[in-house]
């Protein structure tokens, strides 16, 4: 184990580890550190503790001293001076015409070197630039092209989300975000909707992708056929969150779907287990083809047996149905004619002659 301090020179930099040597470092102190560059001004976020040797990048560099009222002093002035440099860099750049983007700059602590941050598309030769740098501010002039990830950084904003952005709120580094995070948290993949301000995938896609790998092994998948309490049936969708699918079922006459959890269902295959089923049951061989019969019977209209035969339905014939009506008289009768027995006598009625033609 070695003893160490975490210091951070910037608010949404990396943190590094240094030795303390016998400098009693509280947490949220002022330092001055060796590094690399020189001297540095930084916070310390995390007091004297110990971490394992694998952790520590040889060789570690010292705490210097704790920071005084003059070293305050001076950080605060390199920031000021840090907007002027920077402005005056994206001046001279487009004199030069320079397809340059520039995000900030940074003055050491002893203000003998400005390093300056941009954004390209493509390489820029910035040599004539780094010229004009050094005639204007007279020390060591350095340009650092970074990606649109640490633009987003070093700048800072609000997500989508409404807080701050994670990367210049806590994130030490950058991790590796993929497409298939979004598949496996059931998220939508327009990439207008999973992208951060910078335009790369959102870095906290992977805070879940661990809890949601591990719902993803529990539940059924999609079009699955399964084994529920009330037959077998066929996954149209899952709810990871909370751990229930929806199953349409195939015995019986009830089409709706049924909500089950995910330990209520075993998997019995895919969309050719289920077909196998289907023509199992149709030919009544379920279980030659391996199909436990399900623990709820299907529904069986009820059969009338002859110990206890159907009711006989009494039918009212028009003559007993009453009428609420008086009856209407009936129609007089046509008169006869004549009433002899010339062939009067049937009551028949005179019939119409007609004209015969030509006479």
């Amino acid at each position: 184990m070695t003893n160490v301090v975490s210091v951070r020179f910037n608010p949404r930099g990396k943190i590094y580890y240094f030795d303390p040597r016998s400098v009693d470092v509280p947490t949220g102190a002022s330092v001055v550190v060796e590094t690399s560059k020189g001297l540095e001004f930084g916070e310390c976020v995390y007091g004297n503790h110990e971490v394992a040797d694998t952790a520590v990048v040889q060789p570690l560099r010292p705490v210097i001293r704790l920071a005084t009222r003059e070293d305050a002093e001076r950080a605060e002035s390199n920031t000021r001076r840090n907007a002027e440099a920077l402005e005056i860099c994206r001046v001279k750049a487009e004199e030069r015409g320079l397809d340059m983007k520039m995000i900030s700059a940074e003055h050491s602590f002893d203000g003998s070197q400005i390093v300056f941050f941009f954004t390209s598309d493509g390489r820029v030769d910035f040599r004539e630039l780094v010229r004009d740098l050094i005639a204007e501010f007279r020390v060591r002039i350095k340009l650092m092209q970074v990606g649109v990830r640490d633009e987003a950084k070093l700048l800072g904003g609000l997500g989508i989300c409404g807080k701050q952005f994670c990367c210049s709120q806590f994130l030490n580094g950058f991790h590796s975000v993929s497409i298939k995070m979004a598949k496996t948290q059931g998220l939508s993949l327009n990439p207008v909707k999973i992208s951060g301000a910078c335009g790369r995938l959102m870095c906290c896609l992977k805070y879940e992708e661990e809890a949601y790998a591990d719902l993803v092994a529990k539940a059924p998948r999609a079009d699955a056929f399964v084994e529920t309490p009330e037959g077998k049936g066929t996954v149209t969708g899952v709810n990871l969150l909370r751990g229930t699918a929806k199953v349409r079922l195939e015995d019986g006459s009830d089409t709706t779907l049924k909500t089950f959890a995910f330990d209520q269902l075993d998997v019995l295959g895919g969309k050719a287990r289920r077909a196998e089923y289907q023509s199992a049951r149709a030919e009544g061989r379920l279980e030659e083809a391996g199909f436990k019969p399900s623990a709820a019977a299907p529904r069986t209209p009820a059969r009338i047996t002859d110990s206890a035969p159907a009711p006989r339905i009494r039918r009212e014939t028009p003559a007993a149905r009453p009428s609420a009506e008086p009856p209407k008289p009936s129609a007089p009768r046509p008169e006869k004619v004549g009433g002899g027995d010339d062939g009067d006598a049937k009551g028949k009625t005179k019939p119409n002659r007609r004209k015969r033609r030509g006479t």
